[in-house]
């Protein structure tokens, strides 16, 4: 994680990489296709909370039960495609992600807006290496990543926020990993020069 990450960051996003638990995830996903639904409220206790994190995050909190819904509606008739090539926590990530970028494409071009409306404030952006004006609240590094255009978002909760590599972030997402690699760091871009105009506080 860069440094820029890092100070963004700190501890407000703790989250773990998946681990390799392919042959748990086979048997509980051959048990959901058989109509066993405790398996299925079993997976549901599972993967929940990440899953909400990541909707309240793509879609905002008005939007986060309903995304949430309908990733695991999208899931459970999606889940004999699951192969177990990567693990659970993966694929179901992969689709939630790809599910809220519908969400935000659909609602952006609803509104008539501007995916990249942000590009006209690069101007304005400090340094990489430039401190923020005092210190960082949750709120306000919320409202700031909720600000960023769909592609950047994505690629950054994907990459700095849960630890996905570049190569994995790709095939999540359908680009390649060098676009991958740029949305990364325009999103850090963007993050740094709306966080550095935050009017500093007085101690």
């Amino acid at each position: 994680m860069s440094p820029v990450a890092r100070q963004l960051l700190g501890r407000v996003f703790p989250s773990k990489r998946p681990g390799d638990v392919k042959s748990a995830d086979l048997e509980l996903v051959d048990r959901c296709r058989g109509g066993d639904t405790a398996a299925f409220e079993e997976l549901y206790r599972q993967h929940a909370g990440r899953l909400f994190n990541l909707a309240f995050r793509m879609g905002g909190p008005q939007a986060a039960e309903d995304l949430l819904q309908e990733i695991f509606l999208l899931a459970y008739r999606k889940l004999d495609g699951f192969r177990g090539e990567s693990t659970l926590a993966t694929w179901l990530y992969r689709l939630a992600m790809n599910h809220c970028l519908d969400h935000l494409r659909g609602r952006q071009a609803q509104m008539g807006r501007v995916t990249d409306s942000l590009d006209d404030e690069s101007a304005a952006e400090p340094v990489a290496g430039a401190p923020l004006a005092g210190p960082l609240t949750r709120m306000e590094l919320e409202r700031a990543i909720g600000r960023l255009p769909a592609g950047c978002r994505a690629a950054f909760l994907l990459h700095d926020v849960e630890g996905f590599e570049h190569k994995e972030i790709a095939r999540m997402l359908g680009v390649s990993e060098g676009t991958s690699k740029s949305q990364v760091h325009k999103a850090r871009l963007k993050l740094r020069a709306m966080l550095g105009r935050r009017p500093q506080t007085r101690s």
